[in-house]
């Protein structure tokens, strides 16, 4: 289990006036060099959120553009650090895990800029992967097998990663987080862009590791694809967790026919407020 407590994450941003905005125009026009006095605000991209994620759920991570969901996996994830808050996990006996090597050995974490070592083949860097987390031979012989079989890779386990296609490679990338074999993935919009074979073995892994008993957040655009697979979805708007429950039950109190409908049914009522 995934717990999340009161988390929030503050930035600064340049503001302008619209004053700031003609001396701009003014200076660009006469080709004079001049220094404006930028004006800084803070504001929350993650806003005291809380919530859990138990073991064997899919849990989809919905909302616009600039919502704050890339923010807030990268906490979870431990790739950032919050401002306020907390993140723990839970184990099967109750024990919440604090060490932050131990930590970060129960999730695997793919985000949507992960780079590869390009001069290698899949099967080279798995096998590196494995003798960092001082994984034996024998074991990481049958864990890239398995790998292999359940993302359908062996056609390309051998090919340089610089020559595989977008679809390959986002595969690659899902590969790398499963060598530790961690209880939680936490996957920033895992099948963005790409094709209908290559999107639907990343949805039947995240279905295969439910059933597994692990524990799966993401986010994604794709509100179909949310509505078939999420036990759970969560819709953030600036920051906030503005619903929460299942596809069916979010869709029922929106009267809506389908996620989509739902989600936007939701994000209208969050904007006139």
């Amino acid at each position: 289990m995934i717990i999340v407590d009161d988390l929030c994450k503050e930035f600064e941003r340049t503001v302008m006036s619209k004053d700031d905005e003609a001396q701009t125009k003014r200076l660009a026009k006469s080709h004079k060099k001049g220094k404006l006095k930028q004006k800084k605000e803070s504001f929350y991209a993650v806003n005291h959120v809380s919530f859990q994620v138990p073991q064997g759920e899919i849990l989809g991570i919905l909302g616009p553009n600039g919502a704050g969901k890339t923010t807030l996996l990268r906490m979870l994830g431990a790739l950032m650090q919050p401002t306020c808050g907390s993140v723990a996990i839970e184990d099967e006996n109750g024990n919440r895990i604090t060490d932050p090597v131990q930590y970060k050995k129960s999730i695997g974490y793919l985000s949507g800029n992960t780079k590869l070592y390009h001069r290698m083949s899949t099967r080279e860097m798995l096998y590196m992967l494995a003798e960092i987390y001082e994984i034996d031979k024998q074991t990481a012989d049958e864990r890239i097998e398995n790998i292999a079989k359940v993302l359908d890779m062996h056609s390309f386990m051998d090919n340089r990663i610089e020559k595989l296609s977008t679809g390959q490679t986002q595969r690659a990338s899902i590969a790398r987080c499963l060598i530790h074999e961690p209880d939680i993935y936490i996957f920033d919009e895992p099948t963005l862009g790409l094709d209908i074979l290559s999107a639907d073995a990343i949805v039947n892994f995240m279905k295969s590791q439910k059933e597994a008993g692990k524990t799966v957040l993401y986010s994604t655009h794709y509100l179909e694809e949310a509505q078939f697979l999420c036990d759970r979805v969560l819709m953030i708007y600036q920051g906030k967790i503005v619903k929460e429950g299942s596809p069916e039950a979010i869709m029922k109190e929106c009267g809506a026919g389908n996620l989509r409908d739902a989600f936007h049914h939701v994000m209208e009522e969050v904007e006139t407020l």
